[in-house]
């Protein structure tokens, strides 16, 4: 199976407060805004995790390819903070 060579992350707060204007009719808060993003690149390595390893941009992923869920994140070096949330792309590269 070939991975996906890069993906590009995007870092989100992950809102609790579902009574604030931004609050939809489900329940969920409304449009996260992006605080930081990185695209990561496929490093031939396996993380801690189990799933390829992919850096760049100050961003180490461990990346599940089959269900592009993000397993392991160090962010310049730090886990994740409380109250972000990740989200993922996969980048196509184009040659031109």
């Amino acid at each position: 199976m070939s991975h996906p060579q890069s993906y590009e992350i995007l870092l989100v707060p992950e809102f609790t407060d579902t009574k604030g204007s931004d609050a939809d009719d489900s329940g969920t808060s409304g449009p996260r805004t992006t605080i930081r993003s990185a695209v990561v690149d496929a490093t031939g390595a396996t993380g801690e995790s189990g799933y390829p390893r992919y850096a760049g941009d100050g961003m180490v992923a461990d990346i599940d390819p089959a269900t592009h869920t993000v397993e392991a994140l160090l962010v310049d070096g730090s886990e994740l903070d409380y109250g972000l949330s990740v989200r993922i792309s996969e980048k196509r590269r184009t040659d031109g």
